[in-house]
């Protein structure tokens, strides 16, 4: 396979697709073995910066709208001083600096929330022009920082003290290989090979040039394998599945593995047996994001739908959740062909206070999921290109319209650090600032049973005096025989004010159809910078 066509494969996978199933963008084409300044193609204006990379009529897609950064109440944005430089994969060192990669440019890059400045790298062995979708990066605690690279089946190491780089070949079979999420654990390098067909666990000793590896293919053949989390004791979790199709939850018990292979003598042993696998539920279709929270589960985001679903292992049991619903100006629907608005969570991580991170790719935002509380915080970032939404109906063009294509974050005590890969800019999310209101349930479970409904109060209640919110209502389901709507005097959009709490009322009813389970329903209010929601528990009998 092409180099251009696995680059184009894997977005179409994880980023290509807007908000409805049956719309895909791909990437336009951009031939990487062709020279545009030295054709002196006319439609290549010569910059001398990364912007040179793309034909003029695609560097408002991929290197801006032309917005500067932006602000609100809880996100700040900065802008990268290079023009054009597609960041992604995004990390953190133990000074709270971040860390990320440049797709269009092959450069790393630091950014110092102190002083508020970048620092990019140059990378003198990257091929000009040369392009690669940069997916997963790590710290290392010997000041390293490793990150994938797609186009190159390499894996980089950085060295902040020297500022050097050095190449590392990806194990690769047959051309198909992706390296892409990575994450040090010790002397191991563990990477998920997306179009590959396995993980792979590189064990990097620094006192050897030798870099040992085990590859643990995937039991469904032309399936991918998807990023990966470590259970507390040592397991690795990840997801082998076929695009739209389904697939399985995979457990590797490394230690035991390790362990019989140093008892036997043996160099490897058969994989099968230190392998666990558990079909994944018919609606989790693109499981990508997956980690641990706290108690044990494990969550894992779905990037074709608005859900991400909960796995508690000792009793095999998967939970659907859902987001709100994307707002308006994300995808703008102009032409009419957007049905369905989805958000579609992409990565999911434990930001190691209790709560789980996840972005949501096509509705702008940086979400936080509190287990314990069930409730769910959604940054909206202020930033929007309108080419990755349907914002231009040949006749009038909505104005504040599209996406940024968050594709990343990392998070750091308090701080979420993302990256904006076509606005070229840097962003990050401060979870300290207090939230403009607070939801409160009269109960957190309703029982109901097929073919009948219920009726359920909750009050929104504001936390700041003297503000005045405008405010929408959210109600989100995750099941069309699960039904949610508004009842009595309660309406859509509303102003909240300290002296003045609003009840909502709503009316849940469960179809004849229904199937008995255990269902999340999401329901909070919205401002133009934030959406706040708590999950109901609904137990169909």
């Amino acid at each position: 396979m092409k180099k251009q066509t696995k680059g184009i494969l894997a977005f179409a996978f994880l980023g290509g697709l807007m908000l409805t199933s049956g719309v895909l963008i791909a990437i336009p084409g951009f031939d990487e073995d062709v020279d545009y300044a030295a054709m002196n193609d006319p439609e290549v204006t010569i910059t001398g910066t990364p912007a040179d990379n793309f034909p003029d009529n695609q560097r408002t897609t991929f290197c801006s709208s032309g917005g500067d950064a932006k602000s609100t109440k809880y996100v700040t944005e900065y802008l990268i001083p290079t023009e054009c430089t597609n960041p992604l994969a995004i990390t953190s060192d133990y000074d709270g600096n971040a860390w990320f990669a440049e797709t269009n440019t092959g450069n790393l890059a630091k950014f110092d929330p102190i002083t508020e400045t970048f620092t990019e790298y140059d990378n003198p062995t990257w091929p000009n022009g040369g392009r690669s979708m940069m997916w997963g990066i790590d710290y290392a605690p010997d000041g390293s920082v490793w990150f994938t690279d797609e186009t190159y089946d390499s894996i980089w190491k950085f060295s902040t003290i020297d500022e050097t780089y050095e190449r590392l070949s990806y194990p690769t079979s047959g051309g198909d290989s992706l390296p892409q999420r990575l994450t040090i654990e010790g002397s191991q390098i563990i990477i998920n090979d997306f179009t590959g067909n396995k993980l792979t666990i590189l064990d990097v000793n620094p006192t050897e040039d030798d870099v040992n590896y085990l590859s643990i293919p995937s039991a469904i053949d032309d399936s991918v394998t998807a990023d990966f989390a470590l259970d507390a004791n040592d397991d690795i979790w990840y997801t082998n599945w076929l695009f739209q199709q389904g697939g399985f939850l995979v457990k590797f018990n490394q230690n035991d593995y390790r362990n019989d292979v140093y008892d036997s003598g043996e160099q490897f042993l058969p994989l099968i047996d230190y392998i666990s696998a558990y079909a994944l539920p018919v609606q989790l279709l693109t499981p990508n994001g997956i980690t641990f929270s706290d108690d044990g589960l494990l969550w894992i985001a779905d990037t074709t739908s608005s859900s991400f679903f909960s796995f508690e292992p000792s009793t095999e049991k998967f939970i659907q959740y859902v987001t709100a619903e994307p707002m308006f100006e994300t995808y703008g629907n102009q032409t009419g062909i957007i049905k369905s608005p989805i958000s579609r969570p992409y990565w999911i991580e434990n930001d190691n206070q209790g709560g789980l991170v996840f972005n949501e790719q096509t509705a702008n935002n940086i979400s936080v999921m509190n287990p314990k509380t069930q409730s769910l915080v959604e940054y909206h970032i202020p930033s929007k290109n309108p080419n990755w939404g349907d914002c231009d109906s040949g006749t009038e063009v909505l104005d504040n319209c599209g996406i940024a294509q968050v594709f990343d974050f990392t998070v750091s005590g308090d701080k979420i650090w993302f990256t904006e890969w076509v606005e070229n800019k840097i962003g990050v999310v401060d979870t300290s600032v207090s939230l403009p209101l607070e939801i409160q349930f009269e109960y957190d479970v309703l029982n109901i049973t097929s073919d009948d409904s219920a009726t359920f109060h909750f009050i929104i209640n504001s936390e700041f005096e003297n503000d005045i919110l405008s405010l929408s209502s959210v109600i989100s389901t995750t099941h069309d025989f699960l039904k949610v709507e508004l009842i009595h005097d309660s309406v859509e959009t509303f102003e909240l004010n300290s002296d003045n709490p609003v009840a909502i009322h709503v009316k849940i009813s469960a179809s004849d159809d229904a199937l008995p389970g255990t269902y999340k329903i999401l329901l909070g209010a919205e401002s133009s910078d934030i959406t706040i929601g708590k999950f109901l528990t609904v137990i169909i009998e």
